[in-house]
């Protein structure tokens, strides 16, 4: 597969998955409405000489309009697709499970519309584990887990997962649906990285806060190695090579499956503030609170299936992705 199609590729992991692919000798054309990309990202991509692939275009347009993706479709010879394009925070979706529905959903079967009238039938859906909802135990979390959203962010993309089982058994639409928890890190050369406005997420914040800045811990009497919640930090590049990896496997294999991509261990809430630590060279200012309700002690992604069967496995420690995001945020202060 020669040219892909990368909707939101001009986000976080889209662009890390964009400049894999490149690496890999693909032509990708991206897709985004830049509400939550950024057009930096998209001149840096293009401007990355040393791989046999390139971008070959950027499409501004949004999945909420059929007609915009479709025009994609035709003016292009697309063998597969990455779907990113998505919104992802869960708070937002509690007070507006609307704009996540027809985002998320009315967005993505304009897609798949866009797809099959053009007899495009191989996709890798960026999913999340948010699909599972409260974990059953203390253990990391297998496929066969029960599938209980408990916002509409998860439901929104549990939603687009089954879509996908019924496109599949009637018309033949093929896909690889990856779940994953928290995802950290830059790229190793710090081209592109991770850029959010708001930040929402614990590393970059700590990261980027001034050394007066207290932080909460809420909660260190959880059934944990060190009385802190447990949670599954998956490297952005190490991510980028499991959609690379699917994308061969629907070449190879021509079926449908889904995958937990993470690291299978997790690190707990107090590794992540040492960590920080390590890579600042200061200390940080904790501050411990109460739990907050409904924390699971315990929210790690089960990788074996995927070890087995897509031939992943995660590459790159917490040190690593921290040091890189470290490394990508000075870089952009110094821009600034």
């Amino acid at each position: 597969m020669k040219n892909i199609l990368v909707t939101g590729g001009a986000g976080y992991i889209g662009s890390h998955t964009a400049l894999k692919l490149m690496e890999h000798g693909c032509n990708v054309i991206i897709f985004d409405n830049l509400e939550c990309g950024h057009a930096e990202t998209i001149k840096t991509l293009q401007q990355i000489k040393e791989f046999s692939g390139k971008i070959s275009d950027f499409i501004l347009g949004d999945l909420k309009n059929l007609e915009d993706i479709e025009l994609v479709f035709e003016k292009h010879k697309i063998d597969a697709v990455v779907h990113f394009a998505a919104y992802i925070c869960v708070e937002e979706s509690v007070q507006n499970p609307q704009k996540y529905y027809r985002n998320n959903v009315g967005g993505s079967l304009n897609l798949f519309s866009a797809m099959l009238k053009n007899c495009v039938n191989r996709l890798v859906f960026s999913s999340t584990a948010a699909v599972y909802g409260e974990p059953q135990e203390n253990t990391a979390i297998e496929e066969n887990h029960p599938l209980y959203p408990v916002n509409p962010y998860g439901q929104s993309k549990l939603m687009v997962e089954k879509i996908l089982t019924d496109l599949d058994k009637s018309l033949g639409l093929k896909s690889i649906v990856l779940r994953y928890f928290n995802v950290a890190g830059a790229d190793a050369l710090t081209r592109i990285g991770e850029w959010h406005n708001p930040e929402t997420h614990l590393i970059p914040n700590i990261l980027t806060a001034s050394s007066e800045k207290k932080f909460q811990l809420y909660g260190d009497d959880f059934s944990t190695f060190d009385g802190t919640c447990v949670r599954d930090y998956v490297n952005v590049e190490d991510l980028a090579d499991a959609h690379v990896l699917a994308l061969n496997y629907l070449k190879t294999e021509n079926k449908s499956d889904h995958f937990n991509i993470g690291t299978n261990t997790g690190n707990s809430v107090k590794e992540v503030f040492k960590t920080c630590e390590h890579v600042l060279g200061r200390n940080l200012d904790l501050q411990i609170c109460s739990r907050r309700a409904g924390d699971p002690a315990f929210l790690v992604a089960n990788n074996q299936k995927a070890q087995k069967i897509l031939g992943w496995t995660p590459k790159r420690s917490l040190e690593d992705s921290i040091r890189s995001a470290y490394e990508w945020n000075n870089r952009i202060l110094k821009q600034q």
